[in-house]
């Protein structure tokens, strides 16, 4: 499989996978080619040679904490990195960079995501929800097919925005800006897929990338300098982010301000509906857990329109195959690295300089880790079973110092989502079966998942 290369240095030499072994994998199926390399490593670190560039592929869950948390000072989100440079060109720096901005970005919106005060906002959360999904009535009976995605992104948005914002972007622009995220991460395939073309050198998807990122800052940059000029005592994202001051007293510019209410805004939105996207097709393919789903719902819901915190602590299947959504499609699928010095891992050597690739999608279908890693199983989640034999066999929100700091948000969120869109209907797919995997700077269905809703019963009111 692997030819190793000769090195006396400190540490072995990473076996060296060449192109030729792996192009027909990868040109067939780039996500199975590569959990098939991860299981056949057996937990070794391989070098797999693309050509110009040839990252360290690492996916062992001691190895991954290794990057992750205990030597992360040693794993930069710069240099090289063939996701973060242009990701960067959307979101700025700030909460998805490195170094001191990124530390000043992380402090001033930590408070923001704490579980204490996401927990104050289920009320508000539920509410906002449950008022986007009363728009599914008039398609629900008459039959018109939906966009899946498209219509969660615009539930989503709604309960983001009311956190984020308080409510100060209207439906029109969150519907703009969920359609220009969508353009930007198709438009990063491209960079992502050949990540040593300067960002001088045009690819495909660059003209589009700045028409959706020209989308997102006529929207956010008015509102950011708005409030600038006339800061509110709200408690939301963007006035606290108005009021903040940097390391040195001073207040943010407002580009600052733009980028780190910009990329929380983006984590936050596309991480839900990108994963619960997928769940349609799952639950469509799996009538079992579906019914078992539907039964949860019935008894701890019934009717009711607005999903409490009680009855959300209760709804305990449904985080259960959320859980499971996050292990087969994590929405940040790829964490690619570059090494600042050279480092040890494992016995094997990793060369100053170089890309190092981590994939929670890969280490999550790992079958040294996971009993029947490719069949979707909520009760992996469930009573004893939910404990893994390693903490970073199941890292779908990142882990260390850059664990995503929306984490929480999405437990409590998406669970209010799925409960409250199938407490009240029942869908079926235009085109069943599951879709294949598009690859692009977040994990989404590569074709459209088309639904239908039928009503299950007229509701009380709230």
């Amino acid at each position: 499989m692997a030819e190793r290369e000769v090195d006396d240095s400190q540490g072995r030499t990473a076996r060296s996978v060449p192109l030729w072994k792996m192009l027909p994998g990868l040109l067939r199926d780039p996500l199975g080619q590569l959990v098939a390399l991860a299981d056949s490593a057996e937990g070794e670190i391989l070098r797999l040679n693309l050509g110009t560039i040839r990252p360290y592929l690492v996916t062992e869950p001691a190895h991954v904490q290794h990057i992750l948390r205990d030597n992360e000072a040693n794993y930069t989100r710069g240099g090289q990195s063939m996701l973060w440079r242009p990701v960067r060109r959307f979101t700025g720096d700030g909460i998805l960079s490195d170094g001191p901005k990124w530390r000043a970005s992380r402090a001033r919106m930590q408070p923001h995501f704490t579980a204490k005060r996401i927990d104050l906002l289920v009320d508000s959360m539920s509410r906002a929800i449950s008022d986007a999904v009363d728009e599914f009535d008039e398609p629900a009976r008459t039959g018109r097919w939906l966009d899946a995605g498209t219509e969660l992104g615009r539930v989503v948005c709604r309960a983001i925005s009311s956190v984020f914002f308080a409510d100060r972007v209207s439906l029109a622009d969150q519907l703009r800006i969920v359609a220009a995220q969508g353009t930007i991460v198709t438009a990063l395939r491209a960079r992502l897929l050949l990540p040593f073309v300067p960002d001088a050198v045009p690819v495909p998807g660059d003209r589009a990338l700045r028409r959706a990122i020209g989308v997102v800052d006529d929207i956010m940059l008015p509102l950011v300098r708005a409030e600038i000029a006339n800061p509110r005592d709200g408690d939301d994202l963007l006035a606290a982010l108005a009021r903040a001051r940097d390391e040195d007293g001073r207040p943010l510019d407002e580009r600052q301000v733009r980028d780190d209410v910009v990329a929380s805004f983006a984590t936050a939105t596309e991480t839900t509906y990108a994963v619960l996207t997928w769940l349609w097709p799952i639950l469509d393919a799996h009538p079992e857990i579906a019914e078992r789903l539907y039964a949860e719902l019935d008894e701890v819901v019934g009717t009711d329109r607005v999903i409490s915190r009680d009855q959300l602590s209760a709804l305990t299947y449904t985080r259960s195959v959320v859980e499971e959504l996050l292990r087969m499609y994590p929405a940040g699928w790829l964490l690619p690295r570059t090494a600042l010095a050279d480092d040890v891992i494992g016995g094997t050597r990793i060369r100053a300089g170089s890309l190092v690739v981590v994939s929670s999608y890969i280490t999550q279908r790992l079958a040294r880790f996971w009993d029947r890693p490719d069949t979707f199983d909520p009760e992996r989640f469930r009573g004893d079973q939910s404990r893994r034999s390693h903490r970073y066999a199941y890292f779908p929100f990142g882990g260390g110092p850059h664990q995503c700091l929306g984490m929480y948000l999405f437990n409590l969120e998406a669970p209010l989502v799925v409960a409250t869109v199938l407490s009240r209907y029942r869908f079926r797919l235009r085109e069943p079966g599951m879709p294949p995997r598009q690859l692009a700077a977040a994990l989404r269905p590569g074709r459209p998942v088309v639904m239908a809703l039928t009503p299950l019963r007229e509701r009380r009111p709230a």
